[in-house]
């Protein structure tokens, strides 16, 4: 069936790095079935999709199904069948376990894909040879292939509220030329030096481009060393009338290039589609590189080690150089 008129995603849970790094295979599936109905089903625990992301992902998904207490019992392979019996055209399994996959496919359906058992339940699989991708929005991006019986090279575009869309405009106004730096991250090892991002917004100041800090919540304390140090620096974050995802995104869009490290912001910059340098050192960057349409990534591995201080100052200045032609 080329154009289902339902879809199925099956999640176990989306905690919000789940979210952010599965939003490319979202955009794609959403380009692949512009008229599917796509119902998000978190079958094992809640999704932000239901919560903090809702607004991320408006006109992406049409129905979110959450805390569904669907795929974790033997006892679900028998009785009723899941969902009140609700059909599907297509449902898409997005997780490996087998007792889950088998319970899933007990929803009324046409068609089934699933990766677990080597797709041994799908009703289509890969072609001979095929390599597993590390990152998980590769495999995720395969199972909309075989979904869609081709490759969708189409991402479906973010919807972004007129409101949103205003705040990003006042906090980043038509003209100059901004490039965001995002020196945060979930773990501070996983951080770049902070001199060395200031260092990097010290070169944009000078070839008369506007260094954009985007500073997370538990960062607050960089933004007196920052503004000490480059006093032409905007900080819009901090300037916001209330920091959403979306306006992450909506910032982003405002951008001519970003460099971040391994972050939930690193997903956002690329949900907004900007060119992009991610940097990476204790995390592999094969699994957990945000799906940007123009990235480079920079590794601390090919420096001699994990820790993030290997990274040369000149390495990142030659990839955004790259990006952002004199």
């Amino acid at each position: 069936m080329s154009h289902p008129a339902s879809i199925l995603v099956y999640v176990g849970l989306d905690a919000v790095g789940d979210g952010l790094m599965k939003l490319p295979f979202l955009r794609a599936l959403r380009a692949g079935f512009p008229a599917a109905r796509i119902t998000w089903l978190a079958g094992k625990g809640h999704t932000v999709y239901a919560g903090t992301l809702a607004p991320v992902v408006a006109g992406l998904v049409d129905e979110v199904v959450d805390q569904a207490g669907i795929g974790s019992r033997a006892a679900e392979l028998f009785g009723p069948r899941p969902l009140h019996g609700r059909h599907f055209d297509l449902i898409i399994d997005t997780q490996r376990r087998l007792l889950t996959s088998l319970i899933l496919r007990r929803v009324r359906h046409t068609r089934f894909i699933s990766a677990a058992a080597g797709f041994w339940l799908s009703s289509a699989r890969p072609g001979s040879g095929h390599v597993r991708p590390p990152a998980m929005v590769g495999q995720l991006m395969d199972l909309v292939t075989l979904a869609k019986g081709s490759v969708v090279e189409t991402a479906a575009a973010l919807i972004i509220d007129p409101a949103t869309e205003a705040e990003a405009a006042r906090l980043l106004p038509d003209g100059p030329v901004y490039v965001g730096l995002a020196p945060g991250a979930g773990g501070r090892q996983k951080c770049w030096p902070l001199d060395r991002f200031i260092a990097v917004g010290e070169h944009l100041t000078q070839q008369g481009r506007v260094p954009v800090f985007l500073l997370g919540p538990n960062e607050g304390d960089w933004a007196m060393p920052i503004r000490a140090t480059l006093p032409q620096a905007l900080l819009p974050l901090q300037a916001a009338d209330k920091v959403t995802p979306l306006l992450t995104i909506a910032l982003g869009r405002r951008l001519r290039a970003a460099i971040a490290n391994d972050s939930g912001t690193g997903h956002m910059l690329a949900a907004a589609d900007v060119p992009l340098i991610s940097l990476f050192g204790p995390t592999p960057a094969a699994k957990f590189a945000p799906a940007a349409q123009v990235a480079r990534v920079i590794r601390a591995q090919d420096h001699g080690g994990e820790s993030m201080d290997l990274i040369p100052l000149q390495s990142v200045l030659d990839e955004l150089a790259a990006l952002l032609p004199l």
